[in-house]
């Protein structure tokens, strides 16, 4: 056949630890029909700083695939909520082979055309909480491509039609593929007329959506006359693939023919007929009014020059077994996004007959609806057993209903088809499934009422059951509970949702509490955060008693606010918030900077060479709250306002220092017992919070933080500004000049003069 290569590729994005499905990466492709293979090219590297990270350690990524629907993964092992499906997925870890990049390859052998989703994190970590900007963080960045090689103009078999083939020497093979409508039970792929060898030295493969690979159902056709394929209960609405392979080492052309017959369960006495149309079998209608049958205006298709039309036999009436029941459409409502009910009509409450089984089918969207969780709940009502011992099961199944012939069976699952077994009697009448990340498609859905007996279960009679359905799409499992927060997240043009869990918890849902915290160490984590802010009190009273007005508003401020945002930012139960978190944490930093601001402008002394020293404060917070509102976390929004205000009180420092001749402060005592412990309690604690704090000492850590900080104020802030008292006014000297009085005991920095009068030095 002719090749097509197609390529595809998503742009680089970083990668982060594992915590919860909310922090991986996910990426969507879309691979086309009649693809034998698939090739992901999955390309990591390092960065650091804007360039090649080589310095950087070398940390394992770990990606998954999955087709239909994102990857349900569970790396940290914990425990799923109950009565929930996790379908699997195939998963890849890369290695690093050079310094500062890597290279993975991913190939998959005729897969299965769609969507498909390839989901990448890097692995947990300690949880270290980095001041953002104060060093170079190593990125890892993941970007995957993809190479697809599909096949075009395959032939395509049509129900009924004998298809007449030669395989040349250098030919191996021949591919069909045959488009299977709804309500077809059995698909029968056959190989008639087999020369040119001895034996029919030929394979037959059958597979569904995607050409057929070595483990296939298979049938070789030199054991089995006549060559002859069935695949029961096949997908609906989908391709078929059929493989006519020839053996290794057989020499000269073979030819041969073949036919495939598709039997229709919805018209019992009758096959597919021979000469249906295309069109017509590619849109099968769900009722059952003429499916199968040939309109006024049908006509069969051409026939190709290699094609010779013969008359393939219409099967008779199945049996029982192979019989297709009307299938019960559901009402699809809209609430939000990933919120969406499934009504059925005549419903909630359906009846379950005891001769056949009740079939739904639930239509997910493709890509809207495979980011959310497909709920399902059974509810039996016991009062309309009368007394007997029924168990309504119910079989989930995706693309094709699964009713089984045999009426004492409870399975959901065949050699080739997988479904959700649910089941509900009078000692358990509730029954749940959920699905996290379902595939789209059709869902279908089959009740059926069996009586217990002594060995097993057998047909009621004359029981009919009520049993109560609910069917639903949800974002997350149980809104996450009380201990997670359900994020809906986007990648490019797909949404999906995810559980971020708090205070420990673990999970899918936010239900292992292998590592929560209990409620009392909660409680314990938020009366220190909170209670430690009560420290800001001493450098509250000095500020007051040393006439600091301005720095004890600020300093109340920072107390109120401080305490109250750690009081709302707890992630357990024990919260409480007065206000808007997001209000919250902006007053609360915004009090921090500005209590770094204010005591520094306050230990610079600058109210007796700069009139209104009071334009410094406002300035300064009109300027922090700018900062604040570009970026909170940022290490400038620190660094940038203290570092203004120790130039500032530097320079009118060394001003006085010039000036006088002599150091500023001029008293050993204040740089002892005052200004030398201030600073290194505050340097203490800005290496606490930025290199020890983690996620698991945030609670006594941070609260040692404040304890810290406001001790250092205590320590920092200046002595009460003393006003000269004069004898009597000065005489000024006639003639061009200034008068400058200097308060002798305020150049010292005395916290107590013990002097009882002050003398103003006047000089000019």
């Amino acid at each position: 056949g002719l090749f097509v290569t197609d390529y595809f590729t998503r742009t680089p994005r970083k990668l982060s630890p594992f915590r919860s499905f909310a922090s991986i990466e996910l990426f969507h492709f879309h691979i086309p029909e009649d693809t034998v293979i698939a090739v992901w090219n999955l390309i990591t590297f390092k960065e650091q700083g804007g360039t090649f990270g080589d310095q950087c350690p070398d940390r394992s990524i770990t990606v998954y695939f999955r087709s239909g629907a994102p990857s349900v993964i569970n790396p940290l092992h914990t425990h799923f909520p109950r009565d929930t499906a996790v379908p699997g997925s195939f998963a890849l870890t890369l290695t690093w082979t050079l310094p500062n990049r890597t290279t993975g390859v991913f190939n998959v052998t005729s897969p299965l055309p769609g969507d498909w989703f390839l989901a990448a994190h890097l692995p947990k970590d300690e949880g270290k909480i980095s001041v953002k900007g104060l060093y170079e963080e190593c990125q890892y960045l993941f970007q995957p491509q993809l190479i697809v090689q599909r096949l075009v103009n395959i032939a395509v078999l049509y129900p009924g039609h004998v298809t007449e083939q030669s395989m040349a020497p250098h030919n191996r093979s021949c591919l069909y593929k045959v488009f299977v409508p709804s309500y077809t039970s059995q698909v029968l792929v056959e190989v008639l007329r087999c020369r040119g060898a001895e034996g029919c030295p030929l394979w037959l493969r059958v597979r569904a959506k995607a050409p057929p690979l070595h483990n296939s159902t298979a049938l070789d056709c030199r054991e089995h006359t006549p060559c002859q394929l069935a695949q029961d209960l096949p997908f609906w609405q989908h391709w078929y693939y059929v493989l006519v392979e020839k053996h290794p080492g057989v020499p000269g052309t073979i030819s041969f023919q073949v036919t495939v017959q598709l039997t229709d369960c919805s018209r019992p006495s009758l096959a597919r007929p021979p000469f249906l149309p295309s069109s017509a079998s590619m849109n099968m209608p769900h009722s059952f009014g003429s499916a199968g049958g040939l309109g006024l205006g049908d006509s069969p298709p051409p026939t190709s020059p290699n094609s010779t039309k013969h008359p393939v036999p219409i099967a008779v009436a199945p049996p029982a077994g192979e019989r297709c029941w009307p299938v019960r459409p559901t009402l699809r409502n809209e609430l939000d996004t990933f919120s969406v009910h499934f009504y059925i009509f005549f419903g909630p409450n359906v009846s379950v007959p005891p001769d056949r089984p009740a079939v739904f089918v639930i239509n997910l969207l493709p890509v809207l609806d495979s980011g959310g969780v497909l709920n399902l709940e059974l509810r039996l009502n016991v009062s309309s057993l009368r007394g007997e011992n029924v168990t309504v099961f119910g079989c989930l199944n995706h693309e094709v209903p699964l009713t089984s012939g045999d009426n004492a069976s409870v399975t959901c699952e065949t050699e080739s088809l997988a479904g959700f077994l649910l089941s509900v009697n009078t000692t358990a009448s509730l029954s749940r499934l959920r699905i996290p990340y379902p595939q789209t498609g059709s869902w279908y859905l089959s009740l059926r009422s069996l009586c217990a007996v002594e060995h097993g279960f057998e047909p009621c009679t004359n029981v009919t059951a009520e049993v109560y359905l609910r069917a639903y799409l949800s974002p997350c499992i149980n809104d996450c509970g009380i201990y997670g927060q359900c994020k809906l997240l986007r990648t490019n043009n797909y949404l999906y949702a995810a559980c971020e869990c708090k205070a420990g918890w673990n999970g899918w849902g936010c239900t292992d509490n292998a590592e929560a915290f209990s409620y009392g160490f909660q409680l314990l984590s938020t009366l220190l955060l909170c209670l430690s802010n009560v420290m800001f009190v001493p450098p509250v009273a000095i500020a007051v008693r040393s006439h600091y007005l301005m720095e004890a508003a600020v300093y109340i401020f920072t107390m109120f606010f401080s305490t109250f945002y750690h009081a709302c930012d707890q992630p357990g139960i024990v919260v409480f918030c007065i206000m808007d978190y997001d209000v919250l944490q902006f007053c609360d930093f915004l009090g921090s900077l500005m209590s770094v601001w204010v005591t520094v402008i306050a230990m610079a002394r600058l109210q007796p060479v700069v009139k209104q020293a009071s334009v410094l404060y406002l300035l300064g917070a009109m300027l922090l709250a700018m900062a604040l509102q570009m970026d909170r976390h940022g290490l400038w929004n620190l660094l940038g306002p203290s570092l203004f205000a120790l130039g500032i009180m530097a320079v009118a420092w060394t001003a006085r220092t010039i000036r006088r001749r002599h150091c500023y402060p001029p008293t050993w005592k204040r740089w002892v017992f005052y200004l030398c412990p201030g600073a290194l309690i505050a340097a203490a604690a800005v290496l606490l919070y930025a290199f020890v704090e983690t996620e698991e000492n945030y609670f006594y850590i941070h609260s040692i933080w404040h304890l810290l900080i406001a001790g250092s104020v205590g320590f920092l802030l200046p002595p009460r500004a003393k006003t000269s008292r004069r004898l009597g006014p000065l005489p000024r000297r006639k003639g061009c000049g200034y008068q400058l009085c200097v308060n002798e005991q305020e150049e010292l920095g005395l916290v107590d003069p013990a002097v009882a009068s002050i003398n103003s030095i006047c000089t000019s």
